[in-house]
C-alpha cells in the first residue's frame, strides 16, 4: 500500500455502508466518500493534473476537506492545505511558492471570508490554471464572478477511478511551516511519512477496526495534528470523523453527547474551554454519559496545565495523554503511554519506529546524560520529512543523517520520558497555533507609520500566549494601537496579527544590532 488514499479505498471496501462522516444531520458512508473523492480524481485527470503536480486546497472542517484531499492523493497529485485564515497575500504567496497548478477554496463564511467576492487572494488564484470554488450548496453558483463551482465541475464524472501507483518515496502532502527568518516553508510529506504517522498513532492508541472509535474534530485538518491523528488515522480503523468547523465549547460537548463520541483530540486551550462550558452547561449534559463514552483524550500544541489535567481526569474520566510533534515530522514523534500512568509536563516517549535525542546547541554531538541535562531535540525515523520544497540549503541546516533538529529545546528523565523545556526559536503559540514573528515583524514594516518592529509572546489567561508588537514609530507619526491592531487584522490571518502594541522610542540591541527580545515584555 503506498499511496496515502489507499487509507480511505481500504475501508471503503471493508465497511461500505458504516459512516465516515458526520456534520450535523448529514451522514457520509465510507462507500459515499470514496466514490464522492473518484470523482475528484477524474476531474483533476480530465483538466491535465499528473501524478506530481501541486494541488492546493482551502476548506474548512467539512465533508468537502477529505473527499478533495483523498481525491488530489488518487490522481497522483501533491495536496497542498492552507489555512483557511490565510488573508490575500498569504494565499498568494503559497500558491506560487508550491507550484499549484490547481486550487480548491471553500466559499467562506462571516467567520472564515475565504472565497468572498473581493478577497484579494482570488487575483492570484486566477493564475493556477485551474480553480474551483467549493460552495456550501453544490448546487448553487459560484459567489465569484467567471469562476467554476466543485458541484459543476464534478457533474458527469463517474465515481469510479483506478487509483495512480505512487512510490513510497512519492510527496503526498506540503504543510507550510514557518521559521524565526524568511517566509513559511513548505515541508514535504512522503506518502510512507503521513501513512505510517498515521497508523503508528492509531495503534498507540488501541484503534480497533472492528469496534471503531467516533472522533471529535475540532481541530483543523489543514493542520498536520488533525490530518493525521483524526482524518487518516481514524479512516484507517473504519472510525466516524464528527465534523465541527469551527470550535465552540459549547457546541463541541453537545455533539460529544449526542455521537457518543469515544475520542477527542485538542489543543490545552481547547479542554480548558471544554470545563467552563461544562461548568455552564447544568443538567443539559450528562457527564456520567461522557464519562463512559470518552474512551481517548490526547493533546497536544503547547504544555498543559495540571490544574486542567485534574479536573479533565475528574469531570471526564479519562486522562489526558500528552505528545510531541511538528509539521516535518508528519507530526507525531512522541506520545504519553496509553494505559500507563500520565506523568504531567511530559511529551512522553518516541512513538514506535522513531528515535529521538538531545543535542548540543553548536553540533550534532549529544548533551552530556544527566539530570539535569537540556538540549535540541533531534528526531529519525519513518515521520521525518522529505525536505523543504525547492529549498535544499534550509533542508541541509536541519536534518544530517536522517536527524531533523526541531528547535525545541528539552531534558529527558531517567525512564526516557522527554520534558520540553524551552523553544530555542522565537516561535510563539497562540491557540495551538503556531506564530512566527519574524514572519509579523516582516508585515508591520511594511506600514508607512511603523519605523522598527519587534513581536515577542505574552502570556495569556485563554490562548496561552498572546501576540505582542513592540514599535517604533516613524518620525512624525501619530498611530494608535487601535489603528495598528485594525490594519494588521487585514493583513495577517486571525491567529498572527498582535493584539497588543506598545510604541517605545527605542529598542534593546547588541552591538552587532540584534534585537534583544529577552529584554521586551
Amino acid at each position: 500500500m503506498s499511496n496515502l488514499a489507499r487509507l480511505l479505498e481500504d475501508s471503503a471496501r471493508r465497511f461500505p455502508d458504516r459512516v465516515a462522516v458526520v456534520l450535523g444531520d448529514t451522514r457520509l458512508t465510507y462507500a459515499q466518500v470514496d466514490g464522492a473523492a473518484n470523482q475528484v480524481a477524474n476531474l483533476l485527470v480530465s483538466r491535465g493534473i499528473e501524478p506530481g503536480d501541486k494541488v492546493a486546497l482551502s476548506c474548512p472542517n467539512l465533508p468537502y476537506f477529505p473527499i478533495v484531499y483523498y481525491g488530489i492523493l488518487k490522481a497522483g497529485a501533491t495536496v497542498v492545505p492552507l489555512n483557511v485564515l490565510l488573508k490575500g497575500r498569504e494565499i498568494a504567496y503559497h500558491l506560487a511558492d508550491s507550484d499549484a497548478k490547481a486550487y480548491f477554496c471553500f466559499q467562506g463564511t462571516p467567520e472564515l471570508p475565504i472565497g468572498r467576492e473581493g478577497h484579494t487572494g482570488f487575483e492570484q488564484a486566477a493564475e493556477c490554471e485551474h480553480f474551483f470554488v467549493i460552495t456550501a450548496d453544490p448546487a448553487a453558483p459560484s459567489p465569484i464572478e467567471g469562476t467554476e463551482t466543485l458541484g459543476a465541475a464534478l457533474q458527469g464524472q463517474p465515481p469510479t477511478f483506478g487509483t495512480v501507483d505512487v512510490d513510497d518515496d512519492d510527496t503526498a502532502v506540503i504543510l507550510y511551516t514557518s521559521g524565526t527568518t524568511g517566509q513559511p516553508k513548505g515541508a514535504e510529506l512522503r506518502h510512507r511519512n503521513m501513512r505510517d504517522n498515521a497508523l503508528a498513532g492509531a495503534d498507540l492508541f488501541g484503534a480497533d477496526a472492528e469496534r471503531p472509535d467516533t472522533y471529535l474534530c475540532v481541530l483543523p485538518l489543514f493542520h498536520s495534528f488533525g490530518q493525521t491523528v483524526i482524518m487518516n488515522g481514524g479512516f484507517a480503523f473504519g472510525g466516524t470523523v464528527v465534523m465541527l468547523p469551527r470550535f465552540e465549547a459549547g457546541p463541541a460537548l453537545a455533539l460529544m453527547q449526542r455521537e457518543r463520541v469515544t475520542f477527542f483530540a485538542g489543543v490545552p486551550t481547547m479542554y480548558w474551554g471544554l470545563l467552563g462550558a461544562l461548568a455552564e452547561a447544568g443538567d443539559a449534559i450528562d457527564v456520567d454519559t461522557l464519562a463512559a463514552t470518552l474512551r481517548v483524550a490526547v493533546a497536544g500544541g503547547a504544555s498543559l496545565p495540571v490544574e486542567v489535567h485534574k479536573d479533565v481526569q475528574a469531570k471526564f474520566g479519562v486522562t489526558i495523554l500528552e505528545g510531541y510533534g511538528l509539521s516535518e515530522t508528519s507530526p507525531v514523534a512522541s506520545f504519553s503511554r496509553y494505559g500507563e500512568p500520565v506523568r504531567v509536563g511530559s511529551i512522553g516517549v518516541p512513538i514506535p519506529g522513531v528515535e529521538m535525542r538531545l543535542l548540543q546547541a553548536d553540533s550534532w554531538d549529544d548533551v552530556p546524560d544527566g539530570p539535569d541535562a537540556v538540549g535540541e531535540i533531534a528526531i529519525k525515523g519513518h515521520n521525518i520529512m522529505k525536505g523543504y520544497y525547492g529549498r535544499p540549503e534550509a533542508t541541509a541546516e536541519v536534518i544530517r543523517d536522517g536527524w531533523f533538529r526541531s528547535g525545541d529545546l528539552a531534558r529527558r528523565d531517567e525512564d526516557g520520558w522527554y520534558y520540553i523545556v524551552d523553544r530555542s526559536k522565537d516561535m510563539i503559540i497562540r491557540g495551538g497555533y503556531n506564530v512566527y514573528p519574524r514572519e509579523v515583524e516582516e508585515v508591520l514594516m511594511t506600514h508607512p507609520d511603523v519605523s522598527l518592529a519587534a513581536v515577542i509572546g505574552v502570556p495569556d489567561e485563554s490562548h496561552g500566549e498572546e501576540v505582542k508588537a513592540v514599535v517604533i514609530r516613524a518620525e512624525g507619526s501619530t498611530l494608535t494601537e487601535d489603528e495598528l491592531v485594525a490594519w494588521g487584522r487585514e493583513q495577517m490571518a486571525g491567529y498572527k496579527y498582535p493584539r497588543v502594541v506598545e510604541f517605545v522610542d527605542a529598542l534593546p540591541m547588541t552591538a552587532t544590532g540584534k534585537i534583544l527580545k529577552r529584554e521586551l515584555s
